[in-house]
């Protein structure tokens, strides 16, 4: 890697004030490269167009539109204005987070000498599912998509072995493999509050915490659904739905007679580190996650997690949580399995395998997978061992 700090030109969509996971990542591997003495100028959508200065570096906002139906998340289809930019802000190194409107931006970087970098963020073939394309479709719209990305970007960067399965299947000759981190100083079990949980339950009942974006891809409903399969069983639990999003006024309407909470989005941190630790078990549903940063957190709150067998997270959990089929009865199941382990058995392993992640283990691995060589001793951290250069039929440790 050169000596002088490199500008990392970091591109995203679907980033708000309101973000969970993404924004989430996006500011800790920023504050990262900072400390690492790169510049690092994320490029996101707004309403106007901006500039602002935060501790993860330059964030610039360009005009894009709003997606309909997906509660306020805004998209750049502007071409020129992002091509503009870019010409002008002469990055050593593009990173993209997108493979909507962004996949573009790979062709500018190979046209100018610019080494770029795809951040698979999600399953392309478990979101065209979720977008009512399945089965072979998806599978076959997956795969072309997938394999332009290859072509146009110099490596693609994913954080989970399942992830990465999708680029392996196309025979993309290398994927980095860099699990992300957690903050493990905000997210603590000290951080439980007996007042916060005598607002929602009383000391007989169980506390249920599903802390997600209330938006189709993360099947929120099955949370609600999961709680009536619980009380049916004569398990006193009750629910709170921590976020926002366009699914709300219709799961409220659901849950009405329903000992369900609904808290909105929650801006402050803290509070929501203080709910996940309150709760009993973490709910985290959604089929097509790639990484599940917020199970992620609620482990290093101390709280065990119940995930969807289909997504990335039983890799990420593994045995600080249950991971269940996504029925409410597989939920609901999988919930009276975590909740008949001693609490202090429980909580202390769910603590102990988020240590196990570490920001600035991700940060070294992205730098890594920056570099123009792959020389450099990994700092990957204990859940994957050394960063991993996946290729189709074998897995190398470097």
């Amino acid at each position: 890697m050169a000596a002088r700090g490199l500008r990392i030109v970091r591109l995203a969509n679907f980033v708000s004030g309101r973000s969970g996971g993404l924004r989430t990542a996006l500011r800790h591997l920023g504050e990262g490269y900072r400390d690492a003495g790169h510049e690092p100028v994320l490029v996101i959508p707004g309403d106007r167009a901006g500039v602002t200065g935060h501790p993860w570096g330059l964030e610039i906002t360009l005009p894009g539109p709003t997606l309909p139906g997906s509660g306020g998340y805004r998209v750049l289809t502007d071409r020129v204005a992002v091509r503009r930019l870019l010409t002008r802000l002469a990055p050593d190194r593009l990173e993209v987070s997108d493979r909507s409107t962004l996949r573009w931006t790979g062709g500018w970087a190979r046209a100018y000498g610019v080494p770029a970098l795809m951040v698979s963020h999600e399953c392309l073939t478990g979101l065209l599912g979720q977008w009512g394309i399945g089965g072979s479709a998806a599978g076959r719209v997956a795969d072309r998509l997938n394999r332009r990305t290859v072509e146009t970007y110099d490596r693609v960067v994913c954080t989970t072995r399942w992830a990465a399965e999708e680029f392996v299947r196309v025979g993309a000759p290398a994927v980095d493999l860099v699990p992300l981190g957690v903050d493990l100083a905000t997210f603590r079990p000290d951080r439980s509050d007996l007042a916060l949980r005598e607002r929602y339950a009383d000391d007989t009942e169980v506390l249920l915490v599903h802390c997600a974006r209330l938006s189709t891809e993360k099947r929120p409903g099955l949370a609600i659904d999961a709680l009536v399969a619980l009380r049916r069983a004569g398990v006193p639990a009750v629910l709170v739905m921590a976020g926002d999003g366009p699914l709300r006024g219709a799961l409220a309407r659901r849950a009405a007679r329903l000992p369900v909470h609904f808290t909105g989005f929650l801006p402050d941190r803290s509070a929501v580190a203080a709910l996940l630790a309150t709760a009993d078990v973490v709910l985290a549903p959604g089929p097509v996650e790639t990484f599940g940063l917020a199970g992620l957190e609620a482990l290093a709150a101390g709280t065990p997690v119940v995930v969807n067998a289909a997504s990335a997270l039983p890799e990420v959990i593994g045995g600080a949580g249950v991971a269940a089929y996504g029925t409410p009865a597989a939920l609901a199941d999988a919930v009276c399995r975590l909740l008949d382990r001693p609490v202090a058995a429980r909580r202390a392993a769910a603590r102990a395998r988020a240590e196990e992640f570490g920001w600035p283990a991700a940060v070294a691995g992205f730098l890594r997978a920056h570099s123009e060589s792959h020389t450099v001793e990994s700092a990957a951290g204990a859940y994957a061992g050394p960063l991993e250069v996946v290729r189709a039929g074998a897995a190398y440790d470097i």
